[in-house]
């Protein structure tokens, strides 16, 4: 466990107040909208091609939406009509603020999470952000930019809430990407060992490592105690510090990727490329590339959105975005393959494990909520971030389960 330290109590704030020019309340418009909020719900019942809704509505009268083919089930009980306006407007901003306005209930969210990402093409523009709020999405997102400066914001916003925050929850390797488990296996330090054995196997024997994003320095130890000499690098103090007293031996840095001068015989990455945003994704490649020697290897491990809907997941920001990641973006990946490509990188290997992250989220919130029962999270959290963070987790795990994102490993060769 980490030194206790006392959290940085207006970064904790941020996440939830700092979201609020999202918030819309549309109270007065649910009324004016009554008739067309009914053709709403028919619109979400003839698009759920698999899966069933079994809701509860306002006036307490009962109505099935989907059923048309095994799926999802879940229970859903819409306090307001307040949340259908809301959800119209803002898409999934809206669900969570209806959500936590008290507007809609469910006893387990996940497989509604699921039931809309699985969905997601016969739903169309049902639960999207549209119009005027579509575009004050996408204007707010753009204010994150991953510049420089940027950068250091946003990583900072999320990874700099406090080590004791994430040592709460997380297990011993303070791992916090996914796991990969082995045939078997239930246990997440063994899986997050797991998870790193693969991306050694794919740079066996290197000598010189880069590892862009290293977290809380868990890997570039192990690969340290391996023999590499390794270089680690973050934009994240809160990390690098716990990273030096816990995993000695690395050269950690703080340091932008695009600062970087190798040349290196590999890199490594886990889910560091989703803070990038789609224009500097090329920037990547090419520092990659660059940075590598001739015949150099780099394992990344990163999360994607679906090829077929990423376009309309990109043109707006949807809940991760507005109030978890600012500036973050999931890969597409035909195009991450495209620019890897282009940048002389062979693409090999690829492993998709997206169901390993959904339980590796579903353990997550276990222990969020076991650390919350005792206790232990530092002081500084309110409630109000205590529940934004337990929907953040199970919003991600219906994601993974619905198969709208995935979690991928791949080599990349320098040729």
């Amino acid at each position: 466990m980490a030194t206790r330290m006392q959290p940085d109590n207006d970064r904790a704030l941020s996440l939830t107040k700092g979201a609020e020019r999202f918030t819309k309340r549309p109270g007065l418009l649910a009324r004016l909208a009554a008739p067309l909020l009914g053709r709403m719900l028919d619109r979400i019942d003839a698009g759920l091609a698999k899966g069933t809704i079994h809701g509860t509505l306002p006036d307490g009268s009962k109505r099935t939406l989907g059923g048309h083919a095994p799926g999802f089930e879940c229970v859903f009980e819409l306090r307001s009509w307040n949340a259908l306006v809301r959800i119209a407007s803002n898409g999934s901003v809206g669900l969570y603020q209806a959500w936590e306005a008290g507007e809609w209930w469910s006893p387990d969210p996940v497989p509604l999470f699921a039931m809309f990402v699985e969905n997601a093409g016969t739903l169309g523009n049902t639960a999207r952000a549209k119009g005027p709020f579509r575009r004050a999405l996408r204007a707010a997102h753009l204010l994150n930019r991953n510049t420089h400066e940027g950068a250091q914001k946003n990583i900072s916003a999320h990874y700099d809430l406090g080590n004791d925050f994430y040592a709460a929850w997380l297990d011993e390797t303070m791992a916090y990407s996914s796991a990969l488990f082995p045939p078997g296996e239930k246990g997440l330090s063994a899986a997050q060992h797991a998870k790193w054995q693969a991306l050694e196997d794919r740079i066996d024997g290197a000598k010189t490592v880069l590892e862009i994003g290293c977290g809380w320095g868990g890997l570039a130890g192990r690969m340290h105690g391996s023999g590499a000499d390794v270089t680690a690098i973050s934009l994240s103090a809160r990390q690098l510090e716990w990273a030096g007293r816990h995993h000695p031996g690395p050269d950690y840095r703080m340091q932008d990727y695009r600062d970087v001068e190798g040349p290196f015989d590999t890199i490594v990455s886990v889910e560091m490329v989703e803070a990038l945003g789609r224009e500097y994704w090329p920037t990547f490649m090419a520092s990659v590339a660059a940075n590598l020697k001739d015949g150099g290897r780099a394992a990344i491990q990163y999360i994607s959105f679906r090829d077929d809907l990423f376009d309309e997941y990109a043109a707006s920001a949807d809940f991760i975005q507005a109030y978890i990641f600012p500036g973050g973006l999931l890969i597409k990946t035909s195009e991450f393959r495209r620019l890897a490509q282009e940048h002389g990188l062979e693409w090999r290997d690829q492993v998709d494990f997206g169901l390993d992250y959904a339980e590796t989220l579903r353990l997550w919130r276990q222990n969020f909520d076991a650390a919350v029962n005792a206790g232990m999270l530092p002081e500084g959290f309110d409630r109000r971030f205590v529940d934004l963070w337990r929907y953040y987790l199970m919003y991600c795990e219906g994601g993974f389960r619905g198969g709208g994102i995935d979690v991928h490993q791949v080599t990349l060769v320098k040729n």
